[in-house]
């Protein structure tokens, strides 16, 4: 007797989609920090234990000198928790937001025109630049819809990637040589801030600079 319907229905292998397709579409995809990292010093062994990727889940990332670092650099000067990048979800949010706070009580961190001291923190937007120890640092948010985790993806930078003449936009303890604009750049002005050639700005005829806008520091960071 041939088999009833619902017999020959349920005998039939879900044969839509591989197991590994169907379980990666259920993922949420992650929000991506991508990193750029420059030191002047020429040969620096500064980044030698930077990955290209790097996985985290939704804890503080940390950065500094120490082993317990996430994010590992290798300055003498630098603390061995020197600053993190905090995940948070705010309220009514559906994406992480991302804040960074000053760790070091010997240094300071300079971001998007601000000046941490020890345990200040910044809400962080789409594109961020920092500055430590020496260290240049631009950070650029894409969004995603994972809460569990994000990931970061870092560049190498062999060219600067913020101009400054200030001494309070790095750490006062570390003398660190000052870049020079390049010829014709228009970096001419005393107090202008500017960002330079960053490797994930795309460059089509060329790219107009994006000003810095100082803000005062009034003590209200938390």
């Amino acid at each position: 007797m041939p088999p009833n319907l619902g017999e020959l229905t349920a005998a039939v292998p879900e044969l839509d989609a591989p197991q590994e397709v169907r379980l990666l579409s259920m993922e949420r995809p992650l929000t991506v920090l991508r990193v750029s990292l420059h030191h002047p010093t020429p040969g620096s062994a500064t980044f030698a234990y930077v990955p290209p990727q790097l996985e985290h889940d939704a804890s503080p990332l940390l950065v500094g000198r120490g082993p317990d670092a996430h994010l590992r650099l290798q300055l003498p000067r630098l603390s061995r928790q020197h600053l993190s990048l905090e995940p948070y979800l705010e309220k009514g949010g559906t994406r992480l937001a991302f804040s960074l706070k000053a760790l070091s009580r010997k240094g300071s961190v300079w971001v998007n025109g601000l000046t941490l001291r020890f345990l200040e923190q910044v809400t962080l937007g789409a594109v961020n630049r920092v500055a430590f120890s020496g260290v240049q640092m631009v950070v650029r948010i894409e969004g995603g819809t994972s809460l569990e985790a994000f990931v970061c993806c870092f560049h190498l930078s062999p060219s600067p990637l913020i101009y400054r003449l200030r001494a309070e936009e790095t750490d006062e303890r570390e003398s660190v040589p000052q870049e020079q604009p390049p010829p014709g750049s228009g970096h001419g002005a005393p107090d202008h801030l500017g960002f330079l050639h960053s490797p994930l700005q795309p460059s089509p005829g060329g790219v107009p600079e994006i000003p810095l806008q100082r803000e005062p520091l009034d003590g209200s960071l938390s």
